[in-house]
């Protein structure tokens, strides 16, 4: 599918832009497919699953892999280009010289669901996004173990296979709260969520490992929700951008409990709060009742 060249930074041609992101992505993900097999990694990255404890969960060889892989393919086409670049992998979400106050700026986040990932249930992700001035401009998210690759673009969302067929997202058409059904956590679940999703007053509920793989399943009109509630932790901005930025091109929303929406142009690299991501039609009900919820389950909270 084409792209409108407006989107891309200046001296970026989008065409050249999409074609490395979509070559980068299936490797990414042929290296991701290699280390959950314990097979050789292709491309020259050595073999075996090592796993460290990280500042905020387990980080594996395989991280770093495609870590490397994707930041090189970006400045090895374009060496001078204008925009700055955080990883999950090399950044200190504590740390304040982050390039945040450039114009045009990559998050990725090279593994989605490391947990899951170890544990081999499938449910994982590769997460690239570009900003402008703090917003999603395009999104990338890869489900490796489906051979699914999803675009948003300027108010497209479409999923490609390997040989570049695209299919747009198609929503479900579900219009009542009592018919959705939610996409939730698999590792990321305290009581204050447990006591929430029931009072969202939903049809039913799913748990999902990684960001990217529950907004798909909203892509492909499999559920229509998704909550995340800050706790201990939080998710960061490489875990939430290319979510945010392929959902709401598929005509979705995702923004926080009291309508605000996320926020990517602050020094603090976390995203807290109560975040709903949903397929559309039931958002400000489904901002409604969580703050209705919150207000009895965490009194004080902020959304």
């Amino acid at each position: 599918m084409a792209s409108p060249a407006a989107v891309f930074p200046h001296g970026v041609k989008g065409d050249h832009l999409m074609a490395v992101l979509r070559r980068s992505g299936w490797e990414a993900a042929d290296l991701l497919r290699a280390y959950a097999r314990g097979q050789q990694p292709p491309y020259g990255y050595p073999p075996g699953l090592t796993v460290e404890e990280g500042r905020d969960g387990p980080v594996s060889a395989a991280d770093r892999a495609v870590h490397r892989h994707v930041l090189q393919a970006l400045a090895r086409n374009w060496p001078h280009a204008p925009w700055g670049i955080l990883s999950e992998e090399t950044t200190h979400p504590d740390h304040r010289d982050h390039p945040l106050d450039q114009e045009w700026v990559w998050l990725l986040d090279p593994l989605d669901g490391t947990r899951d990932f170890l544990e081999g249930t499938g449910h994982y992700a590769i997460h690239l996004a570009l900003l402008y001035k703090g917003r999603p401009r395009l999104g990338l998210v890869m489900l490796p173990e489906r051979e699914e690759l999803w675009f948003g673009l300027e108010g497209r969302c479409w999923r490609e296979n390997r040989q570049g067929i695209g299919r747009p997202a198609q929503l479900s058409g579900r219009r009542r709260c009592e018919d959705l059904i939610l996409v939730a956590s698999r590792n990321h679940r305290d009581e204050r969520l447990e006591a929430l999703i029931p009072r969202l007053g939903l049809a039913g509920s799913r748990s999902v490992g990684s960001v990217g793989c529950k907004v798909a399943a909203i892509l492909r009109g499999e559920a229509d929700v998704y909550v995340s509630l800050s706790g201990r932790s939080a998710p960061k901005h490489w875990d939430m951008a290319a979510p945010e930025a392929v959902l709401r091109a598929a005509g979705g929303c995702f923004r926080h409990g009291d309508g605000r929406p996320l926020a990517y142009d602050s020094g603090d690299l976390r995203q807290r709060g109560c975040l709903i991501a949903s397929h559309g039609p039931c958002q400000e009900q489904l901002e409604a009742r969580a703050r209705t919820a919150m207000a009895a389950i965490d009194p004080g909270f902020v959304l």
